[in-house]
């Protein structure tokens, strides 16, 4: 696993598993924010970069609730008893309730009652934490989150896009609920402007709104 510090408050740790799988961590006021827990086998680097960095975990923040976004959560919560935190139209398929749109079995990859609904505001838009902007970004799946750090001007997109050799791709095909709205919802970078996008499966991308017009054209 390697450990990148992308930006002023924001590390990426990494490992390559036929393809990129990355987690991220985030400087708050008080501590440390995970977002994502990647795969089972990332646990042991995850509590190990918390220790070097010399922060308590304060928070993990999901984008989703597929099993390769979550892999370690549970192990990371028993050592350090960081609550957690995703989109409350994702609950239901990732403790297992409903099988995520386009799959055939339920499939449970968080236990019940570990995870809470991130808090949202009275016209249904996610409040902002620990410097934080949450979004609703569904597509990939129904409950997809990104999180923007205004100040580092980062897009932490999870599953939003995908890319390739320094251009944006969408999510893969083969996990995505639905395409068409996972697109859509990428036209959050046209509008945020971020200064770097950061993903799962990838590598980050400067100034990714400068490809948005490029994108949609040619996958909307």
């Amino acid at each position: 696993m390697k450990i990148t510090q992308i930006s002023p408050n924001i590390w990426k740790l990494g490992i390559w598993m036929i393809i990129p799988v990355n987690v991220w961590f985030v400087r708050s006021e008080d501590g440390l924010i995970l977002i994502d827990g990647g795969i089972p086998k990332m646990a042991t680097g995850i509590l190990k970069q918390i220790k070097e960095l010399n922060l308590p975990l304060k928070k993990i923040l999901l984008t989703h609730g597929h099993s390769d976004h979550v892999g370690s959560v549970k192990e990371v919560v028993r050592h350090t008893s960081a609550p957690v935190y995703i989109h409350r139209e994702e609950l239901q398929y990732a403790e297992g309730d409903m099988p995520y749109p386009g799959r055939k079995k339920a499939q449970t990859t968080i236990d019940k009652g570990m995870a809470s609904p991130l808090l949202q505001e009275s016209e249904g838009r996610l409040q902002p934490l620990e410097g934080l902007l949450p979004l609703w970004t569904p597509g990939h799946s129904p409950g997809h989150v990104a999180y923007y750090h205004k100040e580092d001007g980062v897009l932490i997109g999870g599953d939003l896009f995908t890319t390739r050799r320094g251009r944006l791709a969408r999510p893969i095909p083969m996990f995505t609920a639905d395409m068409q709205t996972a697109v859509r919802s990428g036209a959050v970078i046209e509008e945020l402007k971020p200064k770097l996008l950061t993903v799962c499966h990838g590598e980050d991308i400067k100034e990714p709104y400068s490809q948005w017009e490029g994108y949609w054209t040619r996958w909307s």
